[in-house]
Parts: structure tokens; C-alpha cells; sequence
């Protein structure tokens, strides 16, 4: 099979850069310790993706890794924004520093126009919306930076409404949903045409934005709670409304949520990633489905360890019986596609 090119639901490279105190980003280009860098992107087809602005808890303030049940902290408002802009300005002077590799991209055609050209396509998003005040000010100014995707919250309480926390085994219907701000935040982005992510939300708050807009439903990086039964995973009456509402989900690969013990091992086979693929392409049709690694945010299956190792995943799909057809639009229509009918 011919090179695939390949669009990713999530990364959290900007978290890692602000990290290593990389304000330009040139890690990225130069190459760098993680599962992403232009080299890696080269070799593996990663043509683009969501690249996420995540504001981590103060130091000491976090739970341990290896937590059972980790319960993390609401963040400092002020300390929350400048991060956020902090993320942000890392991926403008990436943009800035290197056009003809990197492109933040508004639209579906402007994804498509930076992969003919051959610049990495990099769509800003925010998970976990910290960043923004009750009057959604911040808002503004982040869609006209080009922001055009976010998740109003992460696994974790904020003022728009309640993450679903970590939990296995258990259901994601945990705690209540939006906040009459977040309500309001829904409502402008679906004015703005900004993307909703529901990956990090509970099923409350799954509900309340599928109640309060008309736009297709998706989960930029999720799995299936009915094969591993972790709360952060869709459940079927979830995927059912995904799919009745046009929209996609995304497979995350990190190995916690792909294997039924819930076991953060990495001896995790390429084939269980096809069995979720089948089982989401089951609820949600062939054109619902695509990928969202979590790369530099998660752990990730031996035999995936960076981008660079994206064609094995691809050679798991061609071995599972996946015709060309399907494998493209896995990797790179379905979202797409998705693009067109939300951001434009």
C-alpha cells in the first residue's frame, strides 16, 4: 500500500516545550526526547493534527503517576492564562520560524493545501478551558489566533463544568455536567464555528452539549468503554448519540485505555487497537472514525512508540482486512470531512 498520510486527533507537544522552556519550539525541528518531532512526523505520514494547549497543575500540587484514582486540583485563573498564552505563542513562532514545515491551519482546506505543500498542518486546540474567564473574553482572542477546537474541560473541575475522573472500572456518568457558564461557552463556540471536544467530559456534560448545539458530536481522543471499562472511555449509548448526530471519534492509543485490565502496559498488541477500530466503526459507520494517538501525553503500545512507527499501525489495519478505501479515510478523510461540516 502506498504511503497513507495520516491526521491526528490530539498531541500535547506544546505542554513538553513549555516544559523544557522551548519557547520557540525548536525541539521540534532540531529533534527532541517524545513521541513527536518533524523527523519522526516525516517518517511515520503524520501530515497534521490537533496540537493542544494543557496547563499542568503548580509543581507538588499533582497527584502521583501511579495513583489509583489520581484527583487533580482546579487551577490558579491568572497563572492558568498566561500558560495558556505562554502554549500558544510556542506554536505561533513555530508557525513564524519555519513556513515551509509548519502551518496553523483555520479550515479544512487550509489542512489539504498544507499537505500538498508539505508543511505539517497543526490545528490549535485547548483542553481544558483554565485559560478563559466567565466572560469568555479570552475566547475572542484565541479564535482570532487561530484557535478553532476545544474541550471546556480535561479530568478535572473548572468554572464551565466537571471532568470525568480517572476511574477503572467504572462508568462515565459521574458527577454533574456544565455550568451555567459552561453552558454559555458552548453556545459561543458553536457561533464562532469552534469545535467541542467531549473526550475529558463526563456524561453529564456529554449531554448537555449534545442539548445545546446542532453540530456533529466528536471525542478528538477516546476509546471503548465496552471493551476496556475505564470512565474516561465512550460507552455505547454515547457513541449511538455520536452517531446519530454525524460526527467521529477518534482512537487514543494510550495503552491504559485500550486494554481490558486497564493496565498501563505497554505490551499492548496492535491487534487491540483493531478491535476497538471494529467496534467504533460498528456504532459509528466507516466515516466516523479516525485517530487520536495522544502522543507526548500518554503512554503508548511497544510497538508504537513515537509517529515515526504510525505505518505499523497501518499494516495492523491492512492485515485486519481494511481495503485502502477504509485505511484512508481512517487516517486522513474522516477528519477531513469532520473539519468541513464544523470549522469550515
Amino acid at each position: 500500500m502506498s504511503a497513507v498520510p495520516v491526521f491526528d486527533g490530539h498531541n500535547d507537544l506544546l505542554l513538553h516545550l513549555w516544559r523544557d522552556g522551548d519557547s520557540d519550539g525548536k525541539g521540534f525541528f532540531d529533534g527532541r526526547d517524545g513521541h513527536l518531532d518533524l523527523a519522526r512526523c516525516r517518517a511515520g505520514g503524520l501530515a497534521g493534527g490537533f496540537f493542544a494547549i494543557w496547563v499542568p497543575g503548580e509543581e507538588g500540587t499533582e497527584p502521583a503517576e501511579d495513583a489509583p484514582e489520581p484527583i487533580f486540583p482546579e487551577l490558579a485563573p491568572d497563572r492558568a492564562r498566561r500558560v495558556t498564552l505562554q502554549m500558544a505563542a510556542i506554536l505561533h513562532r513555530m508557525a513564524r520560524s519555519h513556513p515551509q514545515d509548519f502551518r496553523i491551519c483555520t479550515s479544512a482546506d487550509a489542512v489539504e493545501g498544507a499537505r500538498r505543500d508539505g508543511a505539517i498542518a497543526a490545528l490549535m486546540h485547548i483542553e481544558g478551558c483554565e485559560g478563559i474567564g466567565p466572560d469568555l473574553a479570552e475566547l475572542e482572542v484565541y479564535h482570532a489566533a487561530g484557535m478553532r477546537s476545544l474541550g471546556p474541560v480535561w479530568s478535572r473541575d473548572n468554572i464551565f463544568g466537571h471532568g470525568v475522573p480517572f476511574r477503572f472500572p467504572a462508568d462515565p456518568d459521574i458527577g454533574p455536567g456544565l455550568t451555567d457558564a459552561g453552558r454559555r461557552l458552548v453556545r459561543e463556540c458553536a457561533r464562532l464555528g469552534i469545535l467541542v471536544d467531549l473526550s475529558h467530559l463526563n456524561a453529564a456534560g456529554f449531554r448537555d452539549v449534545a442539548a445545546l448545539t446542532e453540530a456533529p458530536l466528536v471525542a478528538t481522543h477516546s476509546c471503548v468503554h465496552a471493551i476496556c471499562a475505564g470512565s474516561r472511555n465512550l460507552t455505547d449509548w454515547q457513541l449511538d448519540m455520536i452517531a446519530e448526530r454525524g460526527g467521529l471519534v477518534g482512537l487514543n492509543y494510550a495503552v491504559q485505555f485500550l486494554r481490558p485490565d486497564g493496565e498501563k502496559t505497554t505490551d499492548t498488541p496492535p491487534e487491540l487497537l483493531i478491535r476497538h477500530l471494529d467496534h467504533l466503526i460498528e456504532r459509528l459507520g466507516e466515516g466516523g472514525v479516525a485517530l487520536g494517538s495522544d502522543f507526548d501525553g500518554a503512554t503508548m503500545p511497544d510497538f508504537l512508540p513515537d509517529a515515526a512507527a504510525l505505518p505499523r499501525l497501518v499494516e495492523a489495519m491492512v492485515r485486519a482486512g481494511y481495503d485502502q478505501a477504509l485505511v484512508r479515510r481512517l487516517c486522513w478523510g474522516n477528519w477531513i470531512d469532520l473539519l468541513r461540516r464544523t470549522i469550515g
